[in-house]
């Protein structure tokens, strides 16, 4: 990763209404807008909105991976339990590795507000350098969601050999273990992924 560059955050829409302009998109710059609160590091954001389509939200993801070289991607949408909600299945097709605890937490923290957040299927997954965190798709829930979980966001980051991200402490301090130190990213082998 090269320090001088800005790092790439993948920001994808998934949304059978809003894809066709049928309704406008305000998961995505609800995302935008948080980050851009969050994160002190300088970065660019990778949007994209997509149809409820297994795969094409699978090659979406390998796109923002793969291609566009996101450290994270953050997507809104599909993650209840209606027949066109596909997102935690197609993130879970194309990661190396899950990390239910980020869902976990995220289910957990809504249902203080609202019972029916069991219904809801968010998870995230590592796909090479790349965190692949599936959120909600109302913006209250997507800031809810996001203070609970973004804290552990950068060290995860870190580990897998993405960019370094800083944050901005008074909005969400970002957690790093005693010792660690910037730049230093665990020595990371590449797995093959789907």
């Amino acid at each position: 990763m090269n320090m001088d560059q800005p790092a790439r955050i993948g920001i994808l829409t998934i949304s059978d209404r809003a894809s066709s302009g049928a309704y406008e998109d305000q998961g995505g710059p609800a995302i935008r807008d948080w980050l851009a609160k969050a994160i002190q590091t300088s970065w660019e954001a990778v949007a994209r909105v997509i149809p409820d389509d297994e795969a094409l939200i699978e090659a979406t993801l390998r796109e923002l991976s793969d291609r566009e070289a996101c450290c994270l991607i953050v997507t809104t949408g599909g993650t209840g339990p209606a027949p066109r909600d596909v997102t935690p299945e197609a993130t879970a097709k194309v990661c190396a590795k899950m990390l239910p605890g980020f869902g976990e937490l995220m289910r957990a923290v809504s249902l203080a507000s609202v019972p029916t957040a069991i219904l809801s299927r968010q998870t995230a997954g590592i796909r090479g350098r790349s965190l692949i965190l599936n959120l909600p798709g109302k913006p209250a829930a997507i800031a809810e969601c996001l203070h609970a979980v973004f804290p552990a966001v950068p060290y995860c980051i870190d580990l897998i050999g993405g960019a370094y991200l800083e944050t901005y402490p008074d909005f969400c301090a970002a957690f790093r273990p005693a010792g660690a130190r910037r730049g230093e990213n665990v020595q990371v082998q590449s797995p093959r992924t789907p």
